[in-house]
């Protein structure tokens, strides 16, 4: 499910039910992240494998495609734009600071569950709140969610809303304000 509305902010906001499970996560860490990592289940990438990539915006761009979003220890974090170049950043998925006193697994389901508002110089927005297999008051509560932060955001709150759209990836859009 997406939905479409008037929007000037850039901000995140956690759902209750994850709206993409299925979102491909990397983790750039040090030996311990990897190792926890690779326990359970997620792909991993060391400051090796980034200095490989040597600057390179081709390689860079690739790998920024190649994964929805990144996880990084937070003693690494701050080397990822001298070894990337700025190509993570233009891509909008620069990494999202993962520390030692956190499970990596909440982290990653938190990772999944932000859903970002972003606007670039379109009025016009889609932000994805569900997905097909979840029960009808999951995407309820998402779609409150998302849009209760919504116009939390906006200065005038809902006088700068005009329109708001509930779509289906294949279905018809649905006016729901």
């Amino acid at each position: 499910m997406k939905m479409w509305y008037w929007f000037y902010k850039t901000e995140g906001s956690r759902l209750k039910h994850i709206p993409k499970p299925k979102l491909k996560l990397c983790v750039i860490g040090d030996e311990r992240h990897l190792d926890e990592a690779k326990s359970i289940g997620l792909d991993c990438k060391s400051m090796d494998d980034l200095k490989k990539l040597n600057k390179d915006k081709k390689l860079v761009k690739k790998l920024a495609k190649s994964y929805d979003a990144f996880l990084a220890s937070d003693t690494v974090i701050k080397t990822i734009p001298r070894v990337l170049g700025p190509g993570l950043n233009k891509a909008g998925k620069f990494p999202t600071v993962l520390s030692h006193n956190e499970k990596m697994k909440d982290k990653a389901e938190e990772v999944k569950g932000t859903i970002k508002f972003q606007m670039k110089k379109v009025l016009c927005l889609a932000v994805a709140v569900g997905h097909i297999k979840m029960e009808r008051e999951e995407l309820v509560a998402n779609i409150n969610m998302a849009v209760n932060f919504l116009v939390s955001l906006l200065k005038k709150n809902w006088q700068n809303v005009r329109s708001l759209y509930i779509k289906s990836t294949m279905g018809s859009s649905e006016r729901i304000y």
